[in-house]
């Protein structure tokens, strides 16, 4: 009973904490980003820890490669679901590419624009011409990015990748770094056009919380040709660990 009561009493001071840090990061959003940029670096991803620890998901990283992983990455993962807009950026340190509507969410749109998010408009050439830019500039600035070659949140199982990313993988010669998403209560977590609303109550009270990101060894670019042999190759073996992990 003790410990249920300080589950609870844990659980509410994380929402209070979350409620605090979200009116200071949207306040400090309507100020140029060149002057505080690490500064807001670093309490965005305090944010997302802590939103995290609020919605109670138990986050488990599985290290499935040898060694260290690179200081300077791409790192890409599947897109089943809505937490990993905060699950990902709670564990690398990355910028995050997203389709421009996240601009427009409440409180969380002033944010992410404020930490560096690089938006695209999926069906416009153009828009995904000048977010490739960006990305490579940043890259070549020793920043890191975080993509979903899916092109969107598509659900539990995986699509076809885009060849953006691995065409600028091979430009800047910057690795990728693959992470496979598991949410043992899929259903739960997995996005199905419901509202942002809507999923993070369902999220909320999904029986089981766990949230397993398998990080996998990383692909050295210099060994493919194009990048339509690059993408083919990192597909495969996100098909693989579909069948290892979701099966």
């Amino acid at each position: 009973m003790l410990i249920g009561l300080f589950k609870v009493l844990l659980r509410l001071w994380c929402w209070l904490e979350l409620a605090v840090l979200t009116l200071v990061m949207y306040v400090l959003s309507f100020i140029p980003r060149e002057l505080f940029g690490t500064i807001y670096d670093r309490l965005f991803l305090l944010w997302t820890r802590v939103f995290v620890l609020a919605m109670g998901v138990e986050l488990k990283v599985h290290q499935h490669y040898a060694g260290k992983l690179p200081e300077h990455y791409i790192v890409i993962a599947n897109h089943p679901s809505a937490f990993e807009d905060i699950g990902m950026p709670s564990l690398f340190k990355a910028f995050s590419v997203a389709k421009i509507g996240v601009r427009d969410w409440f409180l969380v749109g002033r944010i992410s624009a404020a930490a560096g998010t690089i938006y695209l408009k999926r069906s416009d050439k153009n828009s995904r011409a000048a977010a490739g830019n960006e990305i490579i500039e940043a890259l070549r600035d020793k920043k890191n990015i975080a993509i979903y070659p899916e092109g969107g949140c598509k659900g539990r199982r995986i699509n076809q990748f885009l060849y953006g990313i691995f065409g600028i993988s091979i430009e800047t010669g910057v690795p990728i770094v693959p992470v496979f998403l598991h949410y043992e209560a899929q259903e739960d977590f997995e996005w199905q056009g419901q509202t942002l609303p809507g999923k993070i109550l369902e999220i909320l009270f999904a029986a089981n919380k766990t949230a397993n990101y398998h990080i996998h060894e990383p692909f050295d670019p210099a060994e493919f040709d194009s990048r339509e042999s690059y993408c083919e190759h990192v597909h495969q073996h996100y098909l693989q660990w579909q069948d290892k992990y979701l099966l």
